[in-house]
């Protein structure tokens, strides 16, 4: 009906695919761009700080009341928790799909149950959402004519305020420079000599120091509002600030004080390539795409360096570059698969005007799954266009399988437009069942959940739909053209030859036909040798498995290598400075390396994001672009690794970073082991004894334990008999301690356009050594002076230990990296070794990071993988009418599993969730060669030709569109297998399992299932005759072969 429709009316036909053309371009520009599908991970964190508190009395008090209550929220999955001094965090990780909204409102009912039992001091727990994947949109350092002050003054006033002005920024930090503050440094012997102490100091400035409503007054009929001015307007007003002595008169505060201008400690260093600049981080909303916001950030900038000439901003990272070069080439690897396969059509069909015809099914089906993408709100990424690059070869099948049916009207004595609307027509059931067997295959997908699902959806979604755009395109566009531009001239195949079984002698096709026939022939002669040969070749192919690796997603060369640095606790910012110059110096001599990016005492993208300590600091090792050097980033990281391991007093990890491993540890080679127990002692000594075993191991890297050595720190025990007998309080002498080492912030002063903290400080001296810190005196409520070690014991000691727990029990971890192995034979020889180790009674271990993603992601593909099978056979009995024919065709499964499986062998990929993907579409598309064999024999059994004489004539007539529909799918993943540009990694096992498995099912289905019929016929003839269920014309269309 539709096929009559679209001959008649072609205008029309003609109108809707422009109307199509037109909406799927204007889709397609509105699509974002992003890497990977958007993945929701369901974690919520409760953090409750008590100041003060050591690690131990925080997980009695605080944590574990706090998970009894939080284990009872439905739908978790597991529950950790960090116990710290003062801080406890509990992160719930849920199950996929979980409304994140309502599971936050439910934490903050069962939190309200328990608040009231918490200790007084605690704060009210805080519950909110949280993204591991988050991480800075963008990094850049900013340098300028002016020293590093000019440049973080106009980094924070203008740039800073302009890009937060961006819609869709949620943030931007910036470091590196230093905090502007007036310092006041007291000289001890001259306050102490004038019985002054720092508390009074503070008391007079913080009182001087302000401006207050005077409330109003009138001036006739006039109401005016009076104002007492006394904010400082400049530094010599500080210094000259009066300080009233308790004996009667005053004392300027320059003459017992040290009054300056001056810029606060630095506890971060940023560089780019040697040189000292300004760092600024971009986080982004969540929610909003990666690549648009990129964007308007970047025309931002541009427009920040127009207008600020004597300032320069280079961007050090940014997520859209690499997401644009590995969206980009997959385009055109796509592109060049599809132009591969009309190539193929035009050497098949050899006419221009028909390899058009069916040509422009491709373009416009894949314009209109656009259309169906954006509707569905879902974005292009590396998943959907796999999908479109994998549908490219399959959208021409059913546009063939239309033409070549038209061809055979049209040769049979039909006018052109009633050749075109019967030959549409009468193939119109079969290419719609040959396409929902290929989409059935994506329905068990339903029953997958987590971060499989997310990514395996999208890809189906696409595939399904450039199918079903395929689909109407064969029954609409192909018959409008071919009555309208095909002529009885242009068609080079006598279809009446083929259908009467007649050979010609010319050309290359014909003679692969007698070839084939010949090999048909043969192989029906010797059924049980082509069986056992089968079996053998299956069998061989899954034992070449133990070669291949696992790996949850295929790890991708981004081009980025992060440098993690850390010195022994304690180490100032200057030593740490100093490893990571002689390491930059090292990296000079490194072939590959585009620029270097060094922050000493905080976090770099990506990288311990608000991490800041003064012993550690991250290097961001930026790599040329794929085809300007000869090594991966994985190949470098190792190379370096080996330089720098010898950089004294530093503890250096090295590792290639990707944005998947961003993603909650997709990709790479990331392996833990979780070691639970109840005591502290005895979890550390087995973490380390794992540690020793893991690096022993061969393939292992920057192994770790998650139990750290305790931050060395002065200690002051105060005793508090001691204390109160001299009047003081516990408060009283940190307040003291805390003021005179560290300074406080009394008040502010205006400095121009700025405003500057006042921090009030004691004397330096006491910072030198313990025993000066045991000499500060103490003033007590009459005036006498106290030291501080009268009353309190000074000490050196180790600060506490972050407690973890996991589902309710203690937990230690032991993390490693992965090199030149995969994570899951890695993860098999550090199993056989742990064998022999004696857990202590009451001790545990488990393996997790990526072993446990791919494990969980395996036995769920591994459901849908049969559920697929299973549906396809379904569908194939509801098509034949029959139970035994679909047997025949299902044979073809375990050979397109054989091919896959040489496939991943042949190009060294790794079994990933992306080639199972791979194995699960092989059972949608290897049935339909099988189909068209078995349904075309089946018909000149119909017209009265004996088994074997239908199976020889249907063969080499079927030959050629087995071919063409084989042939352009497998060229149009062609590019996709082959390993080049940014982002092939990811779709190189899916190609390579694809291909494999179809060009080895194709080949041999065209032995295999003549053959397989044959048997299964014999079969069913055996229990017909067996049972008398034998009619005359089974008999008569029986013969032994």
């Amino acid at each position: 009906m539709i096929s009559r429709f679209s001959v008649r009316r072609p205008v029309t036909i003609l109108m809707i695919i422009l109307i199509v053309i037109l909406i799927g371009v204007v889709s397609l520009t509105e699509l974002p761009i992003d890497l990977l599908p958007d993945i929701e991970f369901p974690i919520a964190v409760v953090s409750t700080s008590y100041s003060g508190v050591s690690p131990e009395e925080m997980e009695n008090l605080v944590t574990k009341p706090l998970e009894n209550t939080l284990t009872t929220v439905g739908n978790i999955d597991t529950l950790t928790s960090i116990s710290s001094e003062g801080s406890s965090l509990i992160i719930l990780q849920l199950e996929f799909g979980t409304d994140m909204d309502f599971a936050a409102l439910e934490m903050r009912e069962k939190i309200d149950m328990v608040k009231g039992f918490l200790p007084g001091g605690a704060s009210d727990p805080n519950v909110f959402k949280f993204d591991p994947t988050a991480m800075p949109v963008m990094y850049l350092t900013v340098r300028s004519d002016g020293d590093i002050s000019t440049t973080q003054k106009i980094s924070e006033d203008i740039i800073k305020t302009r890009l937060e002005r961006i819609q869709g920024v949620a943030s931007v930090n910036i470091g590196g420079g230093f905090e502007r503050e007036v310092q006041v440094e007291l000289n001890q012997n001259k306050i102490q000599g004038y019985n002054l102490t720092l508390d009074y100091i503070s008391q007079i400035l913080m009182s001087d120091n302000i401006n207050l409503p005077g409330g109003e007054i009138f001036k006739g009929n006039q109401k005016l509002n009076v104002r007492t001015i006394g904010e400082y307007n400049s530094l010599q007003q500080i210094e000259n600030a009066n300080i009233p002595l308790q004996t009667g008169g005053n004392v300027r505060l320059g003459d017992i004080a040290n009054v300056n201008l001056t810029n606060s400690d630095k506890n971060i260093i940023s560089r780019l390539d040697g040189e000292d600049t300004i760092e600024i981080t971009i986080m982004k909303q969540s929610g909003v795409n990666t690549v648009n916001i990129s964007n308007e950030i970047n025309q931002e900038l541009e427009k920040l360096q127009q207008e600020y000439g004597n300032v320069t901003i280079n961007k050090v990272f940014d997520q859209a570059d690499y997401i644009n070069l590995a969206i980009g080439n997959m385009a055109r690897k796509a592109l060049v698969g599809g132009f591969l396969a009309i190539i193929v059509l035009l050497l098949f069909l050899r006419n221009f005007k028909s390899t058009l015809i069916i040509g422009l099914s491709m373009p416009i089906s894949i314009i209109s799954t656009f259309i169906l993408i954006y509707f569905a709100d879902v974005t292009i990424n590396m998943m959907t266009l796999g999908g479109i690059a994998l549908g490219i070869g399959m959208l021409v099948d059913n546009s063939i399988v239309v033409l070549e049916n038209i061809y055979r009207y049209r040769t049979e004595g039909y006018g052109i437009k009633e050749a075109s609307v019967q030959g549409a027509n009468e193939v119109a059931a079969a290419v719609t069942a040959s396409t929902l067997t290929t989409i059935a295959v994506f329905i068990p997908i339903v029953f997958v959940e987590g971060i499989t699902s997310t990514i395996f959806t999208e890809l189906a979604m696409t595939v399904a739909f450039s199918l079903i755009s395929s689909l109407g395109v064969a029954l609409t566009l192909i018959p409008m053209l071919s009555a309208n531009i095909l002529k009885i001239k242009n068609i080079k195949i006598d279809v009446d030859k083929e259908e009467s079984g007649v050979i010609e002698e010319k050309g290359f096709l014909n003679r692969i036909r007698r070839e084939y026939k010949g090999i048909l022939n043969r192989s029906l002669n010797h059924r049980l040798l082509v069986f056992i040969l089968i079996l053998v070749l299956f069998a061989g192919s899954i034992a070449s498995l133990t070669t291949v690796g696992s790996a949850f997603l295929p790890a991708s060369d981004e081009g980025q290598i992060t440098i993690s640095v850390s010195l022994p606790n304690g180490s100032e910012l200057d030593e740490t400075d100093n490893a990571v110059e002689e390491i930059e110096e090292i990296l000079k001599n490194v072939e590959g390396i585009d620029y270097v990016y060094s922050s000493i005492g905080g976090g770099v993208a990506g990288m311990n994001i608000g991490a800041s300590s003064t012993n550690s600091a991250n290097i961001m090792v930026m790599l040329k672009d794929l085809d300007e050097r000869e090594k991966s980033s994985f190949e470098l990281a190792d190379e370096i690794r080996n330089l720098v391991k010898d950089v004294p007093g530093a503890e250096i990890g090295v590792s290639a970073s990707s944005l998947m491993m961003g993603a909650g540890g997709l990709a790479g080679g990331g392996l833990s082991i979780s070691i639970k127990g109840d005591d502290i002692g005895t979890l550390e000594t087995i973490s380390n004894d794992f540690k020793e075993i893991v690096e022993n191991v061969s393939g292992t890297r920057e192994v770790e334990t998650s139990i750290s050595e305790g931050v060395p720190e002065v200690r002051v025990g105060i005793d508090k008999d001691r204390a109160a007998r001299y009047g003081l309080t516990t408060g009283q002498i940190a307040n003291t301690v805390r003021n005179t080492l560290s300074g406080r912030t009394v008040t502010t002063f205006k400095y121009g356009d700025e405003e500057l903290d006042v921090v009030i400080k004691g004397d330096k001296r006491y910072k030198e050594s313990v025993s000066a810190l045991e000499s500060l005196p103490l003033t007590g409520p009459t005036g006498s002076i106290i030291p501080l070690k009268q009353v309190a014991e000074v000490y050196l000691d180790r600060g506490p230990i972050s407690i973890e727990r996991e589902n309710q029990s203690r937990v230690v971890s032991v993390n490693a990296d992965t090199f030149g192995r995969d994570v899951a034979s890695v993860t098999d020889d550090i199993e056989a070794k742990l064998t022999d180790y004696q857990m202590p009674q009451g001790y545990t271990y488990s393996f997790g990071g990526e072993i446990q993603l791919i494990e969980d992601a395996f036995n769920d593909l591994t459901i849908v993988l049969l559920l697929a099978i299973l549906l396809v056979y379904m569908i194939l009995a509801a098509q034949f009418e029959s139970l035994m024919y679909p047997f025949i065709i299902m044979f073809t499964i375990p050979l397109a599993l054989s091919g896959g499986f040489i496939g991943l062998v042949v190009t060294g990929a790794d079994i990933s969730i992306v080639s199972i993907i791979g194995f699960i579409i092989l059972v949608g598309i290897v049935v339909n060669n099988a189909i068209v064999l078995v349904d075309y024999i089946n018909k000149r059994r119909d017209m009265g030709e004996s088994r074997r004489e239908a199976i020889l004539n249907a063969g080499p007539i079927r030959l050629r569109p087995i071919l063409m529909t084989a042939l352009t799918t497998i060229l149009a993943l062609l590019p996709l297998a082959i390993v080049g540009g940014e982002g092939s990694e990811i779709q190189l096992p899916m190609a390579a399992v694809v291909i494999g498995g179809l060009a080895l099912s194709t080949v041999l289905t065209l032995i295999f299932v003549p053959v397989m019929y044959t048997i299964i016929d014999d079969i069913s003839h055996f229990f017909k005759k067996l049972f008398g269920m034998l009619d005359e014309e089974d008999e008569v269309a029986s013969d032994e072969i």
